[in-house]
């Protein structure tokens, strides 16, 4: 399966706050063996949040959504959730009692707003104040909080997707070539036939520049199962080899 995320807020985008969600998802994927296949970023507008998650649930992936689930006219999601969905907003049984819970006496129709989420989804237990996310069709939909969202995120991958957890371990492996020839232009077709060679594999190509602007090394490597990383890897070092660029093991290859 694929894992996405979408990180909404008008905050993010104008500057106001510096997202934390897109780190941590990866880093929570990435210690069970899974990545992020992709992220976006969206304001609080609710038309374009409405068509990005028609898009979405049509897609079939696992998508992770951060921000605009609380009860402020600038929170969107919920309402464009059910937008999406062709469905109403109703208050949750189980968010009820979860905010009944947490407020006892102090409850309030605004902070049952709270729970008020497209009919038929699950919630999505918070750990931290008991006011619930929702997930509905592999979409859970989280606050824009990090310290409410990342443990809830956690549990959802734990919970629902821990069959998937490290099925292929993975490894990446690179080469740190310096030297006038090391640049990407002059190593294009070598990389084009890893490509080609290699289709189970990722190839990545990540040149430095230090801050006089001058070039410094060219990280080249490829990701994935060992034994064909190490393949690969041989080839590319011969060939580097060949053509008198110094090179460097970049370590020795990082598990993710």
């Amino acid at each position: 399966m694929n894992f996405a995320a979408l990180i909404i807020g008008d905050e993010i985008l104008s500057g106001k706050r510096i997202d934390q969600h897109f780190a941590k998802i990866a880093a929570l994927l990435s210690a069970r063996g899974l990545r992020l296949s992709r992220v976006e970023y969206l304001g609080d507008e609710r038309a374009r949040i409405v068509e990005t998650l028609k898009r979405s649930f049509a897609a079939g992936d696992v998508v992770f959504s951060f921000g605009g689930i609380g009860n402020t006219p600038d929170d969107h999601t919920r309402q464009a959730a059910a937008e999406a969905l062709g469905v109403d907003l109703v208050l949750h049984p189980e968010a009820e009692r979860e905010i009944r819970a947490r407020f006892a006496d102090d409850i309030t129709p605004q902070r049952l707003l709270l729970g008020t989420f497209p009919r038929g989804v699950a919630i999505v237990p918070n750990p931290f104040n008991r006011i619930p996310g929702f997930a509905v069709r592999d979409h859970y939909f989280l606050p824009g909080f990090p310290q409410m969202a990342h443990p809830m995120a956690e549990w959802v991958l734990d919970t629902y997707y821990a069959h998937l957890f490290n099925q292929r371990p993975v490894i990446d492996k690179a080469f740190l070539l310096t030297g006038p020839n090391a640049y990407e232009s002059a190593l294009l077709g070598l990389m084009e036939h890893i490509v080609a060679a290699y289709p189970d594999l990722r190839l990545f190509s990540l040149p430095s520049v230090g801050s006089d602007g001058q070039r410094k090394h060219l990280e080249l490597g490829v990701e994935g199962a060992e034994a064909r990383v190490d393949q690969a890897m041989e080839e590319i070092r011969q060939e580097i080899e060949r053509r008198g660029i110094a090179w460097s093991w970049r370590d020795q290859g990082l598990r993710i």
